[in-house]
């Protein structure tokens, strides 16, 4: 009992408050909103419109991207709240340390260093393949030894150019957050003017004729399309592990992370409604079906240049994701659970958990560079839709804990129907993911717990405080 009481031990807001402090305040809505639209609009806007009319909806796609974005809109408000109420470092691990305590805690920031990094280390395989592609049309080929993971039976050793974008990543975000802001709103904005630019152009290719049937597959498949799609919208959550570096989190972080999800919304619904009406649907089961559709109306310049903006949009991605991953790994340090090296702070570059920083990003280059992860994303969901679920039903103890205040500050409406029923949407999707995905979690939760009875348990700042 005594160990049950211990183990569920929570950690104060104002500790976290005093040890953040130290980060720069320097962040915007407009720099919240370029993050998180830059990790939720990647390759997945140029090719799951298409595949999901195909197989899923037929037209009736433009709603399936609905339904899923009111699903994520649901957690998105519940995100906005914690984090208006709780602007600390460390997204849904602090959340859960403060309200349920430290082993759950643990458990979502466990699951959110699986999401994160696993995420990133699959882009930057996908950004080699589409660099390759690219450099390819000029003469340009990388060894066959350096183009793929580890395998020697089909002679390749590692995906060289996958690990080089990783760490350069991490070399341009060691510099501090104000340069690599700038960076990163520059990709953003180039990326969002392509497929504006697409949306543009295709408004004049499209032929009424080819909305009709708008469901073929009835409204069924369009809720196979939703549970689909609404993966695209994952990425908005690493908004929140931001909160410590924010001018004005109260204001700030409600529309960085609200305004990032209507934004992507809009792009999302646009690039299918656009899409599904150049082309017929059944027309669209191909690699890359936005492509496949400019060249169908020899619009090609403009495909070609979608390569540019999918190199874009997986970079923008890998950004945010390494930087999030960073926050929260120096947030397991500032709490004892990882070792406390990861919580230092380089005063000299805006302050930031440099080593933190290195530490994922060498282990995401070797994850990107060396092994296959061609089985292991789907991991990616689950570590997410539970930290939307813990998220969700955690707003209705929040609201209770008189120690926090929120005045001023962000509050879910129809409370507490809409955070009830953020957390129910969340289980639902998660029941939809395959078996072979609730075993390769087990076996990382299980690694994660071993862990923390291990080392983080005994070298907690609660245990210590304790």
């Amino acid at each position: 009992m005594i160990m049950k009481l211990n183990i569920l031990r929570k950690e104060s807001l104002s500790r976290y408050m005093s040890a953040d402090q130290k980060f720069v305040k320097s962040m915007s809505a407009i720099d919240l909103m370029t993050l998180g639209i830059g990790a939720v609009i990647g390759t997945g806007i140029f090719i799951l419109p298409g595949t999901v009319a195909a197989n899923d909806a037929g037209p009736g796609v433009i709603l399936s991207f609905l339904m899923a974005a009111v699903v994520c809109a649901l957690a998105a408000m519940c995100y906005a709240e914690f984090s208006s109420a709780l602007p600390v470092a460390g997204s849904a691990y602090s959340y859960g340390n403060i309200i349920f305590g430290e082993i759950i805690g643990w458990v979502l920031g466990w699951a959110l260093v699986l999401e994160y990094m696993l995420a990133v280390s699959s882009v930057s395989t996908g950004w080699a393949a589409y660099f390759n592609s690219l450099i390819g049309s000029f003469g340009i080929q990388v060894p066959k030894a350096l183009s793929g993971p580890f395998d020697p039976a089909h002679g390749t050793y590692i995906n060289i150019v996958a690990v080089i974008i990783v760490l350069l990543i991490v070399l341009m975000l060691s510099h501090g957050m104000q340069s690599s802001l700038r960076i990163n709103n520059i990709a953003v904005a180039i990326k969002l003017l392509i497929i504006l630019l697409f949306i543009g152009i295709g408004l004049f290719f499209i032929k009424p004729t080819n909305y009709h049937p708008f469901m073929p597959f009835k409204l069924s498949g369009v809720f196979r399309g939703a549970t689909t799609v609404f993966f695209a919208f994952l990425g908005f959550d690493a908004v929140s592990s931001s909160a410590a570096e924010v001018k004005n989190p109260k204001k700030n972080m409600p529309l960085g992370i609200i305004g990032t999800l209507l934004v992507a919304t809009v792009l999302y619904m646009g690039v299918s409604a656009v899409l599904v009406g150049m082309v017929k649907y059944t027309k669209l089961d191909v690699a890359n079906p936005v492509a496949f559709a400019l060249k169908y109306v020899n619009q090609g310049w403009l495909a070609d240049l979608l390569s540019i903006g999918a190199l874009i949009g997986m970079f923008t991605m890998m950004v945010t994701m390494i930087y999030s991953s960073s926050r929260l790994v120096y947030s397991l340090g500032r709490d004892g659970l990882l070792p406390k090296f990861l919580s230092q702070l380089n005063e000299e570059k805006g302050s930031t958990p440099e080593a933190a920083l290195w530490v994922v990003g060498i282990i995401i280059a070797v994850m990107g560079g060396m092994v296959s992860l061609d089985n292991l994303t789907s991991l990616v969901n689950i570590g997410t839709l539970l930290a939307f679920t813990f998220v969700s039903f955690g707003i209705i103890p929040l609201r209770h804990r008189h120690d926090i205040g929120n005045q001023g500050g962000f509050q879910v409406p129809l409370y507490p129907v809409l955070p009830i029923l953020s957390g129910l949407a969340c289980l639902w999707m998660m029941f939809q993911l395959s078996k072979l995905t609730y075993i390769g979690a087990g076996i990382w939760f299980l690694i994660g717990l071993v862990i923390y009875f291990a080392y983080g348990y005994r070298h907690s700042k609660m245990n210590v405080k304790n």
